[in-house]
């Protein structure tokens, strides 16, 4: 039989046991053979780092992205679920650079290229453990034993295939251009990795006073980096605004735009009780091309001797119309060597080329501040200008900055020479694969996700670092370049089959040269690495190998069903993959992308360990079991939103969820095993059930199909609340209406009916919630149908998911019974509100419905209330009245000259019939008054008023009224009921079991005394006392007030 079940809530030792036994079978890979002949489902997982650990937000990825495949295995699909490690990049070099105490680029060279990169491959394995224990403990299933690692040759090989692809399409290109660049990691940054480390900083902007040649005025131009000033080649405006020349209150004359000159000089005026002085008087006003070509004297004479070696022309006015009104004076400067704009400016200007900032971001030895960290110089650069009298003005300014995602020091915009992939050649086409893709949510993929691709920049492709993919382009000092699309290529044009084995990291592949196609010479391979981002987009095709190998299998696991990450990867690994499966398949890589919210502290902080409110992801599994933290995260709120992670949230889940199913499943085995019910034994018979037994397989039935239509469609939170709700009413209504049931004698085919209803029910929900909560799931099946059926699959995680069998349901029998609940919740209410305990029988109580109920249900009312009669009517009137008054916030602005006529017509009102108005139509009409007078609810303050005796509750159509008057025999069934609660809880507090038999004395003054004579078979029978004498009191022992009356109880067990 069953074995028995602790009702402890102690989940994680039970959890324990569970991965123990998948272990030891081996269930998740018998479960992925078992459907190997069915359709294939695929899901990609994105590579976690393993050098980093996981923290809590990870918790909610894992349980997302295992619980999608679990149920589609359960569907009958072929899901491969292939684990991967990101393993290059600048995390791993900071790591080791911290490990072997270097610190930047020069340093790692003296230590040595190779020796680095074999400390960097070791470093990437540091927390691989514990992030598999971890993956374990969560309940994530996915191949570890086989994972794809993105530094494996056979990984970057088919890397390198995929970037010959895009060179032959002519999209990969080096360009000179200016570049999101990180001084601390000397190597450039791609504009989705940018958008990751935006920070709120405090600076100080500049207003500079650049001298008009020729004049006696200046032009004053605004920039938010004064460590540019030095590089300043030119000034700009928009060619189609008006600019004024001014003479300002401080004496000097400036050029400005006209639609900012009160914004940037209105402090100049002055105004007191003796005169009004002006900042500024209007000289004249001129178009933006008005300006163009008007020369100005530079602000520093550092860049001369450079602009002189280029024989170009600098320090005059240009015209962009990428100059805004929104903010400064209109007029901005350039310096073409840190931003896109001011390069472009550059470009139509042929301005010449100044950089007087080298590639650790210091100013060079040409300016007054060599070695200076170009952040560092912006104080010492307005300190300077202040002093020869050419700064205005140094407002502070908070906005949003750009930093390095990896060591966050603020990047700069730097020209320099890069490779980048042309994602602009295939905008059209990367937006149109992106429409083809179910994002949830919706917004997300036609709003951030869309907008990136919208304005779609050129792919910053390469870095200037050590530890990553290395581009494979070689080239010549003749300008020749090849890319070279596999091991066998390079091998073939090196002249030496060893080639091939060369491990294709550096320094090893740097190595290797052939002689040049066009003029003899050597062809070495470009320093740099490419973005670590093109890994984790590659892994579609090269976790495969292909197209070297498994082309079949590629094509069999691509495009993947199912992907989910955190909202931060739009810009990341949605993105890589998107671009990279455009480029070369020009198809979308992904059907369906579950975004994902981050995790916050229970305030809605975001989480970290400086603030200390970071939660250990161990801890917290440890503390709570990973179901409990799974079924938080499915029901907490939609997944796309930010979810707050504490304590008590995931505890309220436990209990109300698991810990009712767990408590109704330990129930059916008490008495299953007390009865010896084995559910093989019988059949289900539907036409010999009952209504409750109906009711709960038509709600078992409906639970089936909601879950599996939400889960098909990727809604979690809606699968979550309806087994939730199912097993509330299966626990709380269900089984406590039925309990007298199980605790028949014999084996009557009622007794039977129960049984197998609840069986059915419970091995029910345990397959519907096994990609959910399998922990639990696994110990409710095994115990439930393994303990009594040798041949039934041995885990739940075999089974298919369950089928709707639409003959049990039964709309009709569901309305009725929700009906039925919901008179009840509100007859509870009315019983709340006077006061009045459930145990105490009421004498009457009336319904005034939309529908009445067939007399089964009306006594199932009566029973849970405790009422001798339930009456259904039309009219309830004469137990409430209504009296209404305007609600002055409300009303008074819409009708306020109507206002004392409001108050006069609501006081006349006949109060039943206005709140039976305002329920059906939501609005109460005074026509009488006027024709636009219409008042909602919130127009109204509405009093309920009930008739002495009576307890009234009203819910939209329905309404109950209870007649709280006691009469003396109600009250004493009310005693007679609390005496049997009382020696019911005795006989739990002694430790007796269910069968136990008892011998029950008391002692009592004289009125409660009578009641135990004349009701005592009613109190033996209830509590299965042999005896029950009054005085003599043994055994247990408890003293108790009941209805004001001292009554002691004492409760000794039988042999």
């Amino acid at each position: 039989m069953y074995n028995k079940v602790d009702t402890n809530m102690n989940f994680v030792e039970r959890e324990h046991k569970i991965i123990d036994f998948w272990k030891d079978k081996e269930v998740f890979q018998k479960s992925m053979n078992a459907r190997k002949g069915g359709e294939t489902y695929t899901f990609y997982d994105g590579p976690p780092t393993a050098n980093g650990k996981p923290h809590i937000g990870h918790v909610l990825t894992r349980v997302i992205k295992d619980m999608i495949p679990r149920y589609q295995t359960m569907k009958g699909r072929y899901v491969p679920r292939k684990a991967g490690w990101d393993t290059h990049g600048l995390p791993v070099e900071l790591e080791v650079e911290k490990l072997l105490g270097l610190n930047g680029k020069d340093q790692i060279e003296e230590y040595g290229m190779e020796p680095f990169i074999r400390q960097c491959k070791e470093s990437v394995w540091k927390y691989k453990g514990m992030w598999e224990d971890f993956s374990q403990t969560v309940g994530f299933w996915a191949d570890m034993d086989d994972p794809y690692v993105t530094y494996d040759d056979n990984f970057i090989e088919s890397e390198w295939w995929a970037l010959k692809q895009i060179w032959d399409k002519k999209l990969l290109y080096k360009g000179f251009k200016t570049v999101p660049y990180c001084p601390r990691c000397g190597t450039p940054l791609s504009s989705q990795e940018v958008a990751q480390g935006y920070k709120t900083v405090k600076e100080r902007s500049a207003i500079v006073r650049f001298k008009v040649a020729g004049e006696d005025a200046y032009f004053l131009a605004w920039t938010t980096t004064p460590w540019t000033l030095p590089s300043n080649l030119a000034l700009c405006v928009n060619p189609d605004e008006t600019y004024c020349k001014v003479k300002a209150a401080d004496g000097y004359t400036y050029y400005l735009a006209e639609a900012l000159a009160d914004k940037v000089l209105g402090k100049l005026g002055s105004e007191d009780d003796t005169e009004k002085k002006a900042a500024y008087e209007v000289l004249a006003t001129y178009k933006g091309t008005d300006l163009e070509y008007k020369e100005y004297e530079p602000l520093f004479h550092f860049a001369d001797a450079l602009i002189e070696k280029q024989h170009k022309k600098a320090y005059y006015v240009t015209c962009d119309t990428y100059v805004t009104m929104t903010d400064g004076t209109g007029i901005v400067h350039i310096a073409p060597a840190f931003g896109e704009d001011d390069a472009q400016v550059g470009r139509k200007y042929e301005l010449p080329f100044v950089q007087l900032v080298d590639g650790k971001g210091e100013l060079t030895k040409e300016t007054a501040y060599a070695g200076i960290f170009v952040k560092k110089a912006d104080p010492m650069v307005l300190k300077d200008l202040d002093a020869a009298g050419l700064l205005f003005d140094a407002p502070k300014f908070e906005h949003e900055y750009p930093h390095c995602w990896r060591c966050d020091t603020p990047l700069i915009y730097y020209a320099r020479e890069s490779w980048f992939i042309k994602m602009t050649e295939v905008k059209d086409d990367l937006i149109r694969n992106n429409n083809t893709v179910n994002w949830i949510p919706e917004s997300i993929g036609k709003g951030r996700f869309g907008d990136w691709l919208e304005n779609i920049q050129d792919w910053g492709l390469s870095r200037n670092r050590y530890w990553g993919t290395p581009l494979p382009v070689w080239e010549c000092e003749c300008g020749c370049q090849e890319c070279i699309g596999s091991r066998a290529e390079l091998a073939e044009k090196s002249g030496n089959p060893d080639t091939a084995r060369t491990e294709l990291h550096r320094p090893y592949i740097d190595e290797v040269t052939y002689k040049c196609p066009q003029c003899e010479g050597t062809m070495h391979r470009v320093p740099e690495v490419i973005d670590c981002w093109f890994d984790s987009g590659a892994m579609p095709f090269a976790q495969h190998h292909y197209p070297f190998e498994n082309k079949e299998l590629f094509e069999q696991q691509f495009p993947a069903q199912f992907i989910s990450e955190a909202v931060d990867q739009t810009r990341g690994w949605f993105y890589s993959l998107m671009a990279e499966s455009t480029l070369l398949f020009n198809k979308a890589p992904y059907e369906n992308v579950i975004v994902l919210g981050h995790v916050q502290d229970e305030n809605g902080q975001k989480m970290s360990k400086s603030k200390g409110n970071a939660i250990d992801p161990f801890e917290a599994l440890k503390t709570y079991g990973a179901d409990a933290i799974r079924w938080y995260f499915y029901i907490n709120s939609a997944p796309w939103l930010p979810n707050r992670f504490h304590g008590k949230a995931v505890q309220e889940g436990q209990r109300k969820f698991l810990g009712t199913l767990w408590n109704t499943y330990a129930f059916f085995v008490l008495y299953a095993n007390i009865d010896a019910f084995d559910a093989s034994k019988y059949q289900l018979e539907y036409d010999k059930l009952g209504v409750m037994d109906r009711w709960l397989l038509s709600k078992l039935n409906t639970l089936v199909k909601t879950v599996d239509q939400n889960l098909g469609s990727y809604r979690i939170p809606e699968a979550a609340r309806a087994l939730d709700n199912f097993v509330d009413e299966m626990s709380n209504w269900y089984v406590r209406r039925s309990r007298e049931r199980f605790w028949a004698k014999g084996m009557e085919q009622d007794k039977i009916n129960a049984y197998m209803t609840l069986y059915t029910a419970l091995v029910t929900v345990a397959k519907a919630a096994a990609p959910m909560v399998p922990f639990i799931a696994e110990d409710i099946y095994r115990n439930l149908v393994c303990s009594i059926d040798a041949n039934a699959p041995e885990s739940v995680h075999y089974c298919d998911f369950p089928t709707v069998q639409e003959s049990c349901i039964d709309p009709e029998l569901e309305a009725d019974m929700e009906a039925v609940l919901k008179i009840v919740v509100m007859g509870r209410a009315c019983r709340n509100a006077a006061n009045i305990k459930n145990r105490q029988p009421i004498g009457s109580m009336f319904v005034k419905a939309p529908a009445d109920l067939q007399d089964y249900f009306v006594k199932i009312i009566e029973e849970e209330l405790n009422v001798k009669k339930v009456s259904f009517t039309d009219d309830v009137s004469g137990y409430t009245d209504y009296t209404f008054k305007p609600q002055l916030r409300t009303v008074g602005p819409k009708y306020g000259k109507y206002l004392k006529q409001i108050q006069q017509a609501l006081a006349q009102l006949n109060g039943n019939a206005a709140m039976s108005t305002l329920r059906e139509t939501g609005v109460l009409k005074l026509e009488g008054i006027h024709e636009s007078i219409a008042l909602t609810e919130e127009d109204l303050l509405i009093t309920t008023t009930q008739m002495e005796g009576y307890m009234t509750e009203t819910d939209q159509a329905v309404t109950v009224v209870l007649d709280t008057n006691l009469t003396p025999e109600l009250l004493e069934e009310g005693f007679v009921r609390e005496i049997i609660s009382k020696l019911q809880t005795m006989r739990k507090e002694a430790g007796f079991e269910v069968m136990d038999k008892i011998a029950v004395s008391y002692t009592a003054a004289e009125k409660a005394s009578d009641i135990f004579t004349r009701n005592q078979d009613t109190i033996r029978s209830e509590v299965l006392a042999v005896s029950l004498v009054p005085e003599k009191l043994s055994g247990y022992t408890k003293e108790w007030n009941i209805n004001g009356e001292k009554v002691t109880l004492s409760v000794e067990k039988q042999s």
